[in-house]
C-alpha cells in the first residue's frame, strides 16, 4: 500500500512542478517579465492555477497518508545492540528494573572487583 501512494505521490510532485513552470511569469521574482509567449491568454491562466490548486491539495492528502502509514507499527527500539527492550513504561521515580548482565558501563568495566575496605593515606 505505501510503495503504491509513494508512486503517486512522485507522480503527482512532477505534475505539479510541470504545471508551475508553464504559469505565465508576473515578473516579481528575479526582474524577468513574461512578453507574448503561447500561454498568455486569460482562460489558460485560470486552468493552469486551478490545475495547481488540484495537485498541490492531492500531494498534501498522499503527504499525510505517508505519514500515518509510517507511524503503524512502529516500535521502539534500543539503541544499544543486544539490549532487552520493553513495552510498558517506568512509573516515575522508580528504580530502573535490574537486569543479570548490569548495564552498558557495567560490561564496558569488565568483572567487577571486591574492595579491600577504606584506605588510609599513608605519608611518607
Amino acid at each position: 500500500m505505501q510503495h503504491v501512494i509513494i508512486v503517486i505521490h512522485l507522480m503527482l510532485v512532477l505534475a505539479l512542478i510541470g504545471v508551475v513552470l508553464l504559469q505565465r511569469s508576473e515578473g516579481g521574482g528575479l526582474g524577468i517579465g513574461g512578453g507574448g509567449g503561447f500561454m498568455s491568454s486569460r482562460g489558460t491562466a485560470n486552468v493552469l492555477t486551478r490545475a495547481t490548486a488540484v495537485l498541490a491539495g492531492l500531494f498534501f492528502v498522499t503527504s499525510l497518508m505517508l505519514s500515518i502509514l509510517a507511524g503503524f507499527n512502529r516500535k521502539p527500539a534500543s539503541i544499544v545492540p543486544g539490549a532487552p527492550t520493553s513495552n510498558a513504561p517506568a512509573a516515575p521515580g522508580a528504580p530502573p528494573p535490574l537486569s543479570g548482565g548490569g548495564g552498558l558501563l557495567n560490561q564496558l568495566q569488565g568483572p567487577p572487583t571486591t574492595p579491600s575496605g577504606p584506605q588510609v593515606p599513608q605519608s611518607k
